[in-house]
């Protein structure tokens, strides 16, 4: 069975993949593979790994929409939208526009970039449009929202000249992502969430065009193009590739990389628009069940989403659901989070409806 494969679910009711995945027997055993090669030949074929994650680039575009050249390894999404933002040349009355309920990731950086006088806005999904002026340069949202399961139908928006940066590590993995229809220059996923990878595993995938423009903000011997020349490295400025692996300087966290590929060739085998009916279906039918207890309220009742989304955001009347949640992990080994005064559900594939109707029960 598929969810043989999970050893965390054979002793926990897992519905808490938007703070952590389950990590898959498969994943566990890509990982010992690299370090018993790395034993059996004392790492003497090392360029060979770059060669395995050059076929996993190949197949993460294949997953995103964009190509293999387009895809960056970084060890998070934060050092993701830290090579953007730092990479930008920024002037006074530039603007920045994001969304409410936001990822501190999109929140942080009006502290660094207030010295250079750019504008932050936080706006609702209905004023959104709105806001983004001539001034805009950057418009940085998440497909998912963390808090609430809000997915903005980013196909709709008119960016102007803005650039549009989308954190899609919130729904990668159990949702497709359209890259045509979306238009992004920068996509980034930490894997460690939706993508059922270790901590480490993150890329971003960035346009050609973004690349002419964005500067690497981090150099290191893989930055000039000819780096596996390793008996003749380069001495004196670097010359970087047009392709996106430019923007990671130096080795990348192989382990969980190759974690992450055993993941993305599950995804396949199973078929990603396969695994989001699944998970659409099973979040439809933990929401209609959780609408029949007294008390509660979804937030996609009270702020209908305009897509579906893998995350549900509950409200109960007059409980604490930090203590609710606390209650569920102790008393019942039932995994859930909490964000913004609501609990906080999250299904992927591996989950099923006795899944559901132990969270219930329980309730």
């Amino acid at each position: 069975m598929l969810r043989d494969q999970y050893p965390a679910l054979a002793r926990y009711t897992y519905l808490n993949t938007a703070t952590y995945a389950a990590l898959s027997l498969r994943s566990r055993a890509a990982m010992v593979a690299h370090l018993d090669r790395r034993d059996e030949l004392a790492c003497s074929d090392f360029l060979s790994w770059f060669d395995d994650m050059d076929r996993l680039r190949e197949k993460l575009g294949r997953l995103v929409g964009a190509r293999g050249s387009d895809i960056a390894f970084v060890s998070s999404a934060s050092v993701a939208i830290s090579q953007l933002l730092n990479g930008m040349s920024w002037e006074p009355g530039d603007e920045i526009v994001t969304l409410e309920n936001e990822f501190p990731n999109q929140l942080y950086f009006p502290a660094v970039l207030a010295g250079r006088g750019v504008k932050f806005v936080e706006s609702s999904w209905e004023k959104l449009q709105e806001n983004i002026t001539a001034r805009t340069r950057l418009i940085a949202v998440s497909q998912v929202s963390y808090s609430t399961g809000f997915r903005p139908p980013l196909e709709r928006l008119d960016r102007r000249d803005a650039l549009l940066y989308v954190d899609a590590t919130q729904c990668l993995g159990a949702l497709t992502f359209d890259w045509a229809a979306i238009r992004p220059d920068m996509v980034a996923v930490n894997g460690y969430k939706w993508m059922l990878a270790p901590n480490g595993a993150a890329f971003f995938a960035i346009t050609p065009e973004l690349r002419a423009r964005l500067a690497p903000q981090v150099v290191g011997w893989r930055s000039h193009f000819d780096w596996r020349n390793v008996n003749n490295l380069h001495a004196g400025a670097p010359v970087f590739a047009d392709a996106a692996e430019r923007y990671e300087g130096g080795m990348v966290d192989f382990p969980s990389l190759y974690a992450l590929e055993a993941s993305v060739d599950t995804f396949f085998e199973l078929g990603p628009k396969t695994i989001e009916a699944h998970v659409m279906e099973l979040t439809a039918t933990l929401r209609e069940a959780l609408r029949r207890i007294p008390g509660t309220t979804l937030y996609s009742d009270e702020f209908p989403a305009t897509a579906p989304s893998p995350i549900t955001s509950v409200h109960f009347a007059d409980r604490d659901v930090a203590a609710l949640s606390n209650r569920l992990k102790t008393e019942h080994r039932i995994l859930t989070s909490t964000r913004c005064g609501r609990l906080r559900l999250s299904l992927h594939f591996y989950n099923d409806e006795n899944d559901i109707d132990r969270l219930l029960s329980v309730l």
